[in-house]
This record gives structure tokens, C-alpha cells and sequence, in this order.
């Protein structure tokens, strides 16, 4: 399944990314904001597209596990598995 959320998630954080941050610079290993720049207010609006996207809830407790990419897509997958 977390082959099928890598290009969902990436397609969700590219309109978030800074001007001088290229979309081909997400990877798996990127961390969402020391790597790519992207700010707290972003940040929410990103899990909040997840949230539409994937028909899951992310706990605000659970924001912290989204650290990188590879982090989110893990946690997305263990939603998607408990529904």
C-alpha cells in the first residue's frame, strides 16, 4: 500500500514548498521542514489535505510523527490499516 501513497503525498506537499525548493528534491528520506523548508502553517494545511485525500485522521499528539516523508507515509499506511 505505502507504494501508493508516496505519489499522493508528494503531489499534496509540492504547493506547500518554498520558491527556492525544487519538487524533485522529495524523497522518501526528506525531512518536511529542515529539507524542504516548509513552515508550521503549512505544515497543518498539509496533514489537513492528507486527512481529505486518505479519509483519515491524523490526532494532534500524532503530528510529531510526521517528521519526514518516509515518517508521514508510514503513519498514513498505519491509518489506512486500522480502518
Amino acid at each position: 500500500m505505502s507504494q501508493d501513497i508516496y505519489p499522493q503525498l508528494k503531489e499534496i506537499i509540492k504547493p506547500y514548498l518554498p520558491e527556492d525548493v525544487n519538487p524533485d528534491a522529495i524523497s522518501h528520506e526528506s525531512h518536511l521542514v529542515t529539507d524542504l523548508n516548509i513552515n508550521s502553517t503549512h505544515l497543518v494545511d498539509i496533514v489537513l489535505d492528507v486527512e481529505d485525500a486518505f479519509d483519515i485522521t491524523i490526532e494532534d499528539d500524532e503530528l510529531d510523527k510526521m517528521e519526514t516523508v518516509k515518517a508521514s507515509i508510514a503513519l498514513i499506511d498505519q491509518k489506512l490499516s486500522a480502518r
